[in-house]
């Protein structure tokens, strides 16, 4: 009998697991002109059903209206510069060849005008460590280090909204909601712990947890799960 795995009814459409995206404020990124030395000022915060930071509406000197995450410091009426000859202060924006060595920067490029792609969680900071000629080397939050090109442009200072996950979810059911407000899969079942209709895996013995074994790859959605076209299988052999 075929199985209706959860992975089968993702994507398909079901309002499950539909991005409410309809309710979201707009794209935060830097702003359009690159190259331009601007002055703008920090008109409101916006909060973002599909951003875990907050976001700051930037007016700038030529006209432009921009959305973009908000650092940490910032306040309604404070001027911030983006450029070339940037100041290294919060909320700035400049390109990464232009930022002083140890700086902690945010909403990192990573393609010249794209507007920003790594480092936007709430509480993050990445740091600049090196520039070589092959571009500048940053430590993300994770302690990876990875090299940009010194075109890329990044935020001065930490995303605004740090200590999000430091208040405790007392119960499950106010997880429950925080999930569903994104209309995030929670909670997240192994399928071994699920029933023997639900799963491959599944099964009402305690005892034996699992029943993970190599699949073909050619194998029907029902049964495609565990070790998906195994390259090896059984106990290495030692040298």
């Amino acid at each position: 009998m075929g199985k209706n795995l959860i992975q089968q009814a993702r994507g398909k459409g079901g309002p499950t697991y539909r991005a409410p995206s309809f309710r979201y404020k707009g794209e935060a990124k830097h702003n359009k002109n690159a190259g331009d030395q601007l002055e703008g000022e920090v008109v409101e915060f916006i909060h973002c059903q599909g951003h875990s930071a907050p976001l700051v509406q930037v007016q700038f000197s030529n006209g432009e209206t921009c959305l973009t995450i908000a650092g940490e410091g910032l306040k309604i009426g404070q001027k911030v510069h983006s450029g070339p000859s940037t100041e290294n202060e919060v909320g700035n924006t400049a390109q990464l060849m232009n930022i002083p060595e140890g700086t902690m920067v945010y909403n990192i490029e990573a393609v010249p005008g794209d507007g920003g792609k790594f480092v936007r969680a709430s509480g993050t900071f990445a740091r600049v460590i090196g520039k070589f000629n092959e571009g500048v080397q940053i430590q993300l939050p994770s302690k990876k280090k990875k090299t940009f090109s010194p075109m890329c442009r990044a935020s001065i200072g930490i995303v605004a909204g740090g200590g999000r996950l430091e208040k405790p979810i007392m119960k499950a059911g106010v997880n429950f909601y925080k999930m569903k407000a994104k209309n995030k899969l929670w909670p997240i079942i192994g399928g071994s712990s699920q029933n023997a209709v639900d799963h491959p895996f599944g099964n009402k013995r305690t005892s034996r947890k699992s029943k993970a074994r190599p699949i073909a790859r050619t194998a029907p959605p029902g049964r495609k799960v565990g070790m998906i076209a195994a390259r090896r299988t059984g106990r290495k052999k030692r040298s």
